[in-house]
C-alpha cells in the first residue's frame, strides 16, 4: 500500500531532562542542543517519508516546539508529568483518520525510505493488527503502528519488545538499520554516526569518527 496517509507521533521530553544518559557525550555541546538535534533529525526524516501525511510532535518544551514546528511538524502540548505511554496514547486520541505510528525521537540516522518500507510492511499485514519494530539489540521498540480504528496501546519502557508482543502486536522483520538505531548512550551515537547522521546531529558530532552527514 503506497498511500500517504500515516500520522507519525513523536514525543519530545523537556530538553533539560531528555536523553540523560547522553549528558556530557560531546565536549562543549550543551546537552539540550544534542537532545534537540536528535529530535530534529527524527522529525525531518519522518516528514520526508513518502508514506507520511503528518508528523505530530507531543512536547511541553518551548524550544523544541519552535524548532520542530519549523520543520513542518504539528505540535501539541504534552501535559507535564505523563509518561511515554500516556503521551503516545494522547497523540493517538488526536488522530481522527488513517493509521497511526508511534516513533521514538532519538533516531538521528533515520532514512525516510527505511521508515516508508516499515510502514508499507505494517499496512500490508493482517487487518486490525498492531505491528512494531525493535531496536538494534532487539529488546526495545522504535516504532509501533496501529491501523485506522485500532487503539495504539503502547507498551514502551523496559523490555518493550516483549511487552508489545505479549499485548498482541506483531514484530516486523525487515532489516532497516537506520530505523532500528536509536540513541540512548554514547556508543549508540557513535554507531549512528557510522550509518550517517542527519544534518542537525552531524553538525554537533564532528568529534566522532567517522561521521557521515546525510540530507533528508
Amino acid at each position: 500500500m503506497g498511500e500517504q496517509n500515516w500520522t507519525v507521533l513523536v514525543p519530545v521530553k523537556r530538553l533539560d531532562v531528555a536523553k540523560s544518559r547522553l549528558r556530557g557525550t560531546l565536549d562543549d555541546v550543551p546537552h539540550q542542543a544534542l537532545a534537540l538535534a536528535l529530535a530534529q533529525d527524527t522529525v525531518a526524516a519522518a516528514r520526508a517519508c513518502p508514506q507520511v501525511a503528518a508528523v505530530l510532535v507531543l512536547t511541553d518544551d518551548a524550544e523544541a516546539t519552535e524548532a520542530l514546528s519549523a520543520l513542518g511538524a504539528q505540535v501539541h502540548a504534552d501535559p507535564p508529568g505523563g509518561g511515554l505511554n500516556e503521551t503516545f496514547t494522547l497523540g493517538g486520541s488526536l488522530v481522527t483518520d488513517g493509521p497511526v505510528a508511534a516513533l521514538t525521537a532519538d533516531l538521528p540516522a533515520l532514512r525516510p525510505l527505511e521508515l516508508a518500507a516499515a510502514l508499507r510492511a505494517a499496512a500490508d499485514g493482517p487487518a486490525g493488527v498492531r505491528r512494531f519494530v525493535t531496536d538494534t539489540p532487539g529488546t526495545g521498540t522504535v516504532l509501533l503502528t496501529a491501523p485506522e480504528g485500532v487503539p495504539l496501546e503502547p507498551r514502551f519502557g523496559e523490555d518493550s519488545a516483549t511487552a508489545h508482543a505479549e499485548s498482541g502486536a506483531v514484530a516486523l522483520a525487515g532489516p532497516w538499520p537506520t530505523l532500528r538505531r536509536d540513541v540512548d548512550v554514547p556508543a549508540d551515537l557513535a554507531a549512528a554516526a557510522v550509518l550517517g547522521l542527519g544534518r542537525h546531529t552531524a553538525a554537533l558530532a564532528r568529534r566522532l569518527a567517522p561521521v557521515r552527514a546525510v540530507d533528508h
